[in-house]
Order: structure tokens, then sequence, then C-alpha cells
């Protein structure tokens, strides 16, 4: 088992959610009146969650192959399933490469995880635990350019952010007017 890259690797996609979930904060005004952008943005979160959920089952017993291949299979094909239900592609020709790509990802890692000896048919030399690792890395790499697709999106045309006007005011000690913002 790879538990070294476990570890690290468990370390960084919910570092990345926890980054994810700060940006999905500082856009979920003009993100949350639009139900295409949260799948979006809930596609992402799936990107990084569910690669460290399954770096996290890994080392619960490390020694046990039949642990890792059941909840690599059950997250994997879960994840599949939910990127095709939430249809979350980022706009453009690279969202959709990028979206197809992760569906794609998510069905190899769990078909690997029921059948590991295909890794030798495809002649891998490599452990199936190895691909796998290699197969998750690439599918956190590929959230990590949805994310920025969507972090750069521009705002919708009908978005109009919060004037001053309906913010509440108050004086400071020199009776000038502050307004109150509210986090």
């Amino acid at each position: 088992m790879l538990k070294d890259f476990y570890v690290s690797f468990s370390a960084v996609c919910f570092t990345l959610l926890g980054l994810w979930l700060i940006v999905v904060q500082t856009r979920h005004a003009e993100w949350r009146a639009s139900p295409a952008r949260r799948r979006r943005v809930y596609a992402v979160a799936l990107h990084f969650s569910l690669p460290g959920l399954m770096s996290l089952l890994a080392l619960v017993d490390p020694d046990s192959s039949a642990l890792w291949r059941a909840s690599f299979a059950i997250a994997a094909f879960g994840g599949a399933v939910a990127l095709i239900a939430l249809r979350g592609a980022a706009p453009g020709k690279l969202g959709l490469a990028a979206y197809i790509s992760a569906v794609t990802l998510y069905v190899l890692i769990g078909t690997l995880a029921i059948t590991p000896h295909i890794a030798d048919g495809l002649g891998l030399q490599a452990a199936p635990v190895r691909v796998e690792a290699a197969l998750l890395t690439i599918l956190v790499f590929a959230g990590v350019n949805v994310a920025w697709l969507l972090l750069f999106e521009d705002a919708p045309s009908d978005y109009a952010p919060p004037s001053r006007a309906d913010q509440p005011v108050r004086r400071d000690d020199a009776g000038h007017d502050r307004v109150r913002v509210h986090v």
C-alpha cells in the first residue's frame, strides 16, 4: 500500500476543498441564482472530496485490499453517477473535456478497484494501487483546472453586486458614516 502517498494526498485534497469553499463563499451571491452554476460548484467539490475520502479510507487498514477495493469502487462509481446526474460541465470545450475526463477517470478507478488484475492486461507493470494513485492524481488535477475556469468565469449579465445603499450605515466616533458589513 502507498501509505505515505495517501497520507499526503488526502491532506492535499481536503486543503483544496477548503480553498474551494472560500472561492464559493466569495462568488456565492452571483452563483446561487443559477442552478447550472450550483451544479458546477458541487462537481468541483466532488473532485476534491471524493479522492480525499478514498485516500482516508485506504489508510483505515493499509493491509486490507478488500477494504481498499470496496471503498474505492463505491466512492468512484458514486462519483461518476453524481457527476452524470449533476450535468455540471464547466463552460466551453475545455470544461466539457474535463467533465468527460472526470467521469471516465471515476469509472476507471472503480473498475480497477473491482478487477485489479486488468492493470496487467493493459500492459501496466505497476501494482493496481499505484495505477489508482496516478488516476486519482489526474482526477484532482482536472478538478483544479475546472475550479480555475469557474473562478474566472464572467459574472452573469443580470448580476448586480449589492449596493452600498442596501447596507446599514453607522457613524464612527468622529461622526463619519461607515457601512456596516456583515460577514
